[in-house]
């Protein structure tokens, strides 16, 4: 007598966090894209500030009443020029933005985490074009040009994490070193923030206001200002070094401990810049200079925060 067989039933497939990984070469270089033009509207920023051009344009959203571009009589000269550049500079941003997210949904769509970084980005370059509107209308005060700043440097944190996240699995991810060196990586992330902060105050109490008529100042001493701005960076100078001998001697990976290293190198470096710029006056080009090592210490910090973390599963 035959026996009928029941099929048994297959096992549905199954994602494992190898197959979250990243394969698409597009993506990988829309993340660069994404950080550098990132990096790169800070510079121009400061370029506009050191120029004297905030007020270049001085209406928003139009560059002057009834144009949106400069127009021949105005009388800002190149002024107008060098802040005009720098608002096309947005559309440049949003344009790569709007690229990477298309891409991740496109060719990453299971990882959430990055299209959460994405949009985010987007959200925030949003924001940023508002900012950009309220700084020029209140003829660049300083605390609304600082803001727009350290947003910038948010939005560059932000970039710097997609691009070193994407090379790992996404889950629960674990630190590489001793517990107390997590805590000390979580004080050098929450005192690079109090430099930024600190710097902002300095430039504006500084002779950089921004705008070449009319400028706009905190009130607060910028000698003091500057001592206690490089006080703080003493302070996160030594907690750098540390941070790096941590991770020479307890770290499981190579690379998060020439990652802090690369830390300790940019820090020095931005320190050097800063104090010989105090003592020479603030000449603009090692303004502009400080200014792209404030970007790029955001950038290692952030870097070498992810690469302490590896995943778990």
């Amino acid at each position: 007598m035959g026996v009928s067989r029941t099929p048994l039933p297959t096992a549905e497939p199954t994602t494992t966090s190898k197959d979250l990984l990243i394969t698409s070469p597009w993506v990988g270089r829309l993340l660069v894209a994404n950080l550098v033009v990132q990096v790169g509207i800070i510079v121009t920023g400061g370029l506009v500030r050191l120029t004297g051009s905030g007020l270049g344009c001085p209406t928003w959203p139009q560059c002057t009443p009834g144009s949106y571009t400069p127009t021949v009589h105005q009388e800002q000269g190149f002024h107008k020029h060098i802040e005009f550049g720098n608002r096309l500079l947005t559309w440049v941003l949003t344009a790569v933005a709007i690229a990477l997210l298309v891409a991740l949904y496109k060719w990453a769509r299971q990882r959430t985490d990055l299209i959460r970084g994405a949009w985010i980005i987007v959200a925030g370059i949003v924001a940023q074009a508002l900012l950009g509107g309220v700084t020029v209308l209140t003829g660049l005060n300083p605390w609304t040009v600082a803001f727009h700043f350290l947003a910038s440097a948010a939005l560059v944190a932000v970039a710097a994490w997609m691009l070193w996240r994407s090379q790992q699995r996404p889950g629960p991810r674990s630190f590489l070193m001793h517990p107390l060196a997590e805590r000390l990586a979580q004080g050098v992330a929450v005192v690079t923030a109090v430099v930024l902060v600190l710097g902002t105050i300095v430039t504006g109490s500084g002779p950089h206001s921004g705008d070449a008529t009319t400028p706009a100042r905190t009130g607060f001493d910028p000698r003091a200002m500057s001592w206690l701005h490089a006080d703080a960076v003493m302070l996160l100078v030594g907690l750098v070094i540390a941070m790096w001998v941590a991770a020479r001697m307890t770290s499981r990976s190579e690379r998060a401990t020439r990652a802090w290293a690369l830390v300790v190198g940019v820090v020095l470096a931005q320190g050097l810049i800063g104090y010989v710029q105090y003592f020479t006056k603030l000449p603009e080009v090692l303004v502009l200079a400080h200014m792209l090592g404030a970007a790029l210490l955001v950038v290692v910090v952030t870097r070498a925060m992810v690469l302490s973390r590896t995943p778990t599963d």
